[in-house]
């Protein structure tokens, strides 16, 4: 019985955040074009589409399974697969409101020193991810991305 009131507990947490997401991928589908979206965090973008990656995931709002509808529609608009690693890595563990939580319950010195370990430990990741996923792989899932 405990596990049906977790379950439907969960189910309608989950209710309240995607719809909210998917209105937000679909004004992001519509309002900014891929150009611009290829130009800051595409094959080409560098360091800057790393920064940017970070700050999203950083600021987003919601449990990392909203992170998921956002990587779509990110890999929609061609944006690079590292970035996007980075983007789910850093929703997952780069939270601002997390760090200020740490800050005030754990001490500054553990928050920082767990953001200084964490964000080099995204970069490194997303890049062997890069390297160990093959290009048809990648294309494949950019594919399936373009289906949702």
């Amino acid at each position: 019985m405990n596990a049906i009131k977790v379950s439907t507990s969960s189910l309608k947490a989950m209710m309240l955040v995607i719809p909210p997401i998917f209105v937000l991928m679909g004004l992001l589908d519509t309002w900014v074009p891929k150009e611009i979206m290829v130009k800051y965090m595409g094959e080409t973008s560098g360091w800057k589409g790393i920064f940017l990656a970070f700050l999203i995931g950083s600021v987003a709002a919601g449990p990392l399974y909203a992170s998921f509808p956002v990587a779509a529609a990110f890999m929609k608009k061609g944006v690079k697969f590292r970035n996007i690693m980075i983007l789910i890595g850093a929703w997952s563990s780069t939270k601002i409101p997390m760090l200020l939580f740490e800050m005030s319950s754990l001490g500054s010195t553990f928050a920082l020193t767990r953001l200084l370990i964490n964000v080099p430990g995204i970069i490194l990741t997303a890049f062997l991810l890069e390297a160990m996923t093959s290009q048809e792989q990648k294309a494949d899932l950019y594919q399936k991305a373009e289906r949702l």
